[in-house]
């Protein structure tokens, strides 16, 4: 089976700016696939390219098996498109806003009346229908913006940090709904900068500066770096243990999770000079044991310029 996207020394510069650097990757059909990273690593830029919505400086794009420099009519046929920022009419009512839609997309009277239905239902807004967009709340509109994206059943969706700004309970809820949708068939693109989203995708590609630093499956990429040497301190003192571990110029990185606290350290014996570190401050209930690292403690190591990191 031919990848859904196929992507090879991607480039995009704008002036003397990269914000794409010579990225590859393929992406199979019918998975969820995160591209992960802070704000200005080049997530946005790379999924506006392969909608076709700006052209790269470089490189070749295949999505949905086309071209999208030579075919971008046929790219945009197969995919569907939720933009960062908030992409409806607030002026229009929720039903007004998926009839539009429905026409953008050519859908017959029949074909509209059964997926404004589906949008209504997912999007939990029964009774709303004629409600104006601006007067939802933003997760109500967030999943309102991703069915009026899907209405016309695209091969490939293109979500663009579509939680951002949202609270927990409707993430989870708007993540479920991604979820159905990938059971059905479609493969879905989602950007984002929250870490713990990762692992509802199948896939994840953190990007850095314009570049992809890991490639893998949120467990393939936790077992590609289970040698990090990585320490959990489990103490009932986790602030005051910090403090202390900061000092210590051998220690590259140090950060609180819950009651532990997380040590990255690059040098030998870093279990014994922890030990002897605590217990010279006069801290004597503690536990020092080696963790298995998260997905934020490798994306921090891989991303950290060289040398000790700024303190966290």
């Amino acid at each position: 089976m031919a990848p859904a996207i196929r992507a090879h020394d991607l480039t995009k510069k704008f002036g003397s700016f990269t914000a794409v650097d010579s990225i590859s990757f393929e992406i199979e059909e019918g998975k969820i696939i995160g591209f992960i990273g802070a704000n200005g690593a080049g997530k946005s830029t790379t999924i506006k390219m392969l909608c076709g919505l700006t052209k790269p400086t470089s490189g070749v794009m295949e999505v949905a098996g086309f071209d999208v420099a030579k075919h971008p009519e046929k790219v945009r046929e197969n995919i569907g498109y939720m933009s960062q920022k908030f992409s409806l009419y607030s002026d229009l009512t929720v039903k007004e806003n998926i009839e539009f839609y429905g026409g953008v997309y050519g859908l017959s009277r029949n074909e509209l009346k059964d997926r404004l239905s589906w949008v209504i239902e997912v999007a939990d807004l029964k009774g709303r229908e004629n409600l104006l967009t601006s007067d939802l709340p933003l997760g109500w509109r967030q999943r309102l913006a991703l069915g009026c994206a899907v209405l016309h059943h695209p091969r490939i969706v293109f979500l663009d940090e579509p939680t951002s700004g949202v609270d927990p309970v409707v993430r989870d809820k708007f993540w479920q709904l991604i979820g159905q949708l990938s059971g059905e068939g479609a493969t879905i693109i989602v950007t984002t900068h929250h870490l713990e989203e990762a692992e509802f995708c199948e896939n994840i590609l953190m990007m850095h500066l314009g570049r992809i630093v890991v490639n893998g499956s949120p467990e393939g990429i936790r077992k590609q770096f289970s040698d990090l040497p990585l320490f959990e301190i489990e103490t009932a003192e986790p602030l005051k243990v910090f403090n202390m571990v900061e000092q210590e110029s051998w220690i590259t990185d140090a950060a609180i999770y819950g009651n532990n606290v997380h040590v990255y350290a690059e040098t030998q014996g870093p279990v014994e000079a922890l030990d002897e570190v605590l217990k010279k401050s006069g801290i004597a209930d503690f536990k020092i044991v080696k963790a298995a690292p998260t997905l934020e403690d490798i994306f921090v190591k891989e991303t950290r310029p060289k040398g000790r990191a700024p303190n966290v």
